[in-house]
């Protein structure tokens, strides 16, 4: 009677808190969307009211500035290099790592672990001099190449253990057939490690997105700017515009969170796969 009780009350209380948790996440998220919508007055005098009328003159007059475009163009490119370059290397790194025994693969496969607890704000002022030498100040590539590096860790520790899981037989097997291990990477690797591609993928694209310490050190020109720089630029210059600095934030982050909730359910299956393997 005990046990059927406790699982009685305590399904409720899960939820409710998982609820609290949730609406104390979104709540923001909301605010900021909602108060798109919303006037200055509006804001001044109601600060958590709905709009009343809503207004959508704040979107369209982001929407029609040449400087949103630009940086969401540039936050593309920088997302999608940086999630190319991350599986790329990532998927080759952990193949050798997982498929092939060696002396140092111990020590390699720590070294990729013990990256995952070196934060970036501690190598910022030797990467910023690096990239300075390297003169790739104000440029995007200054920003790709160092969240490539610092995406490789968590790559390297979901993939391993998806390409761990690969059986030696199948490898033996396409070697009778002729095929390299160049071609065993190509045709049977890669397929099987689809899942765990995505899942790194996603969680790649999302952080380079919301990347903003290391594009504040590096880009200094506004022509450059990615999104989460331009939303700083933007509420300096319209600070006294508070529904219009709602409605850039809004429209910036909005596309990250569609891509996240559409891949959702990837990003889990690729994590639980990791997991058993």
């Amino acid at each position: 009677m005990a046990t059927r009780t406790g699982n009685r009350w305590g399904s409720p209380i899960v939820y409710l808190a998982a609820l609290l948790l949730i609406g104390v996440m979104l709540g923001p998220v909301v605010y900021i969307i909602v108060g798109g919508f919303r006037t200055n007055s509006q804001i001044t005098v109601d600060p958590a009211g709905w709009p009343d009328p809503w207004q959508i003159g704040n979107y369209l007059d982001v929407l029609r500035s040449d400087t949103f475009w630009r940086q969401v163009g540039n936050s593309t490119i920088v997302a999608v290099a940086t999630t190319a370059g991350v599986v790329a290397l990532g998927v080759m790194a952990s193949f050798v790592l997982a498929q092939y025994t060696f002396r140092g693969r111990g020590a390699m496969y720590a070294l990729f672990a013990a990256g995952l607890m070196f934060p970036a704000t501690v190598a910022i002022t030797p990467l910023y001099i690096l990239i300075k030498d390297l003169g790739l100040v104000n440029t995007l590539p200054g920003i790709i190449l160092p969240q490539i590096a610092f995406g490789l860790p968590t790559t390297v520790i979901i993939l391993v253990p998806f390409l761990r899981a690969i059986p030696k037989d199948i490898e033996e097997a396409t070697a009778i057939d002729g095929c390299s291990r160049l071609g065993f990477f190509w045709r049977m690797v890669l397929p099987l490690s689809v899942p765990g591609l995505i899942t790194v993928a996603i969680l790649a694209f999302i952080g380079s997105w919301n990347s903003y310490l290391l594009p504040l050190f590096v880009l200094n020109n506004q022509e450059s700017f990615t999104l989460p720089l331009g939303v700083q630029a933007f509420s300096s210059q319209y600070s006294v515009d508070t529904a219009k600095v709602l409605a850039f934030t809004s429209l910036s982050m909005i596309p990250a969170l569609v891509f996240f909730s559409l891949f959702e359910r990837r990003i889990v299956g690729g994590l639980t796969g990791a997991v058993k393997g």
